[in-house]
């Protein structure tokens, strides 16, 4: 099996040296024709006359702000019949030979493919064109996803049939697939192992610091004032920190006898992340209690208690701006400086709390309540914000219940794309992970809505050239991103 995989490995390095050879013609001629004005011509120009094609090809680039409505293949046409009629064949029905077209649109956000008929590649493959541009047209990069889409087009226009995926596909099914298999299970394996590892040893060093302070957080628990709310939560929480060590006990115990060989499989690494899951938690809680200790006894280390309830907060208010000054974030909206006002006025308060609390003028109940009310109207504000993020990008009632559902989602931790980790404060203990409204949630809500509703407006290509396009049938389509 190794000797196959080796042989098979030669037959690729074989296929990829021949390719490199057909791939060594430059453009014929590169005409631009920014009518949007979104285009760097010194960045683009250089970077387009180096792109190789399989023949010789002449590339013309157009740019036009149309709007949503727009069909950018009957807009192109017009736009060539009436500047370029050297784009169209002598009988006015197709494009013309040895011709590649790459137009865009980026205000309607259209994307769009033509060709001679001596160098159209088919329906699925302009998709693919188009495909390799939008990621970069979708964070406004211009220049660069138009450079990406016509390096993408050169690949596929005129393909050698030994570079065709086709070809390539049915050498690998048919060749070696027994290879092809054998590796991709070590790959697999190998990967999973690593994973496991990882995962073991960020569940030993928690299990190790809860182990060490396990007399020291009983000692700190059995001080914690019961007649204070906070308080009487973490003991809540603490009545059950003995079994639930036990049990990361147990599990400590069936991931170190695991051999290496079964820290490669999967279900085995589901083992390991629940041990280290267990023991981060654990770790976590034992700091609350030390920190719960502290501060609602007014001890000498309260101020650095203080701080990490603090930290949480803080955090949010310092990636506020960045927030906002992301694409698609609405920093200019009547939301977003609801937001600034408020994060302004947090950071005084904060301020105010802390030396409240050491004159004693606040109890530190009284200060965790603040904090909480605090953390409770920035929630409200980013909910508020999210409303102005939704109203500014989705067009159309069902985009607007895709971004919604991603930042609601992203809140409550539904999403399944990152375990959301504990909060090794006092509030993180006391109410449920999905209480506060954070920044990072915001993000992380944000771009997936926005990535839902990208990819809802990338589908469905269009062929047509409209109602003014009368007999032409050039190759070529338009997609939106």
């Amino acid at each position: 099996m190794l000797n196959s995989f080796k042989l098979l490995l030669l037959v690729f390095a074989l296929l990829l040296g021949g390719g490199a050879a057909a791939l060594a013609v430059t453009p014929t001629g590169v005409v631009i024709e920014d009518r949007a004005g979104v285009l760097d011509r010194n960045t683009l120009v250089p970077a387009i006359n180096a792109i190789e094609f399989h023949e010789p090809t002449k590339v013309a680039i157009y740019t036009y702000n149309g709007s949503a409505a727009d069909n950018l293949n009957e807009e192109v046409l017009r736009f060539a019949r009436a500047e370029h009629p050297d784009w169209i064949s002598g009988d006015g029905q197709k494009w013309a030979d040895g011709l590649f077209i790459f137009a865009l649109d980026p205000v309607g956000r259209h994307v769009g493919t033509y060709m001679g008929e001596d160098r159209k590649v088919s329906l699925d493959q302009r998709d693919d064109i188009q495909n390799a541009a939008k990621d970069l047209l979708r964070d406004a990069q211009w220049t660069d996803g138009t450079i990406a889409g016509v390096r993408r087009g050169a690949e596929l226009i005129n393909q050698p049939w030994y570079q065709s995926a086709a070809f390539v596909i049915t050498a690998w099914v048919t060749g070696a697939l027994a290879a092809a298999g054998a590796a991709a299970l070590l790959i697999v394996r190998a990967v999973t192992r690593a994973d496991s590892r990882k995962e073991l040893a960020r569940g030993d060093r928690s299990y190790a610091n809860v182990s060490s302070d396990l007399d020291v957080t009983e000692l700190n628990a059995g001080t914690i004032p019961a007649s204070s709310s906070y308080g009487s939560s973490v003991l809540e929480k603490h009545r059950t920190f003995l079994t639930r060590y036990n049990t990361a006990t147990g599990l400590s115990n069936r991931v170190h006898a695991l051999t290496p060989r079964e820290l490669s499989r999967r279900p085995n690494l589901k083992l390991v992340r629940d041990y280290a899951d267990a023991a981060a938690e654990l770790d976590a809680l034992d700091d609350v209690i030390a920190d719960s200790n502290a501060l609602l006894n007014r001890l000498n280390t309260w101020p650095t208690a203080w701080d990490r309830q603090l930290a949480p907060f803080r955090s949010d208010l310092a990636g506020l701006e960045q927030l906002l000054s992301k694409r698609h974030g609405q920093g200019d909206s009547a939301t977003a400086a609801a937001l600034r006002s408020f994060r302004d006025q947090s950071l005084a308060e904060i301020e105010r709390w802390t030396a409240q609390l050491s004159d004693g003028t606040l109890t530190p109940e009284q200060a965790l309540d603040h904090l909480r009310d605090a953390r409770n109207r920035l929630s409200d504000l980013l909910k508020q914000h999210t409303e102005t993020v939704i109203a500014g990008f989705a067009k159309t009632e069902r985009e607007a219940k895709l971004m919604r559902k991603g930042m609601e989602d992203a809140q409550q931790g539904t999403d399944g794309r990152h375990r959301r980790s504990h909060e090794p404060s006092i509030l993180g203990t006391v109410y449920p992970s999905y209480y506060f409204f954070s920044v990072p949630a915001f993000n992380s809500g944000l771009n997936t809505g926005v990535g839902s509703v990208s990819s809802a407006r990338g589908g469905g290509g269009t062929t047509g050239y409209g109602s003014s396009g009368g007999s032409f049938s050039g190759s070529g389509s338009s997609s939106s991103f």
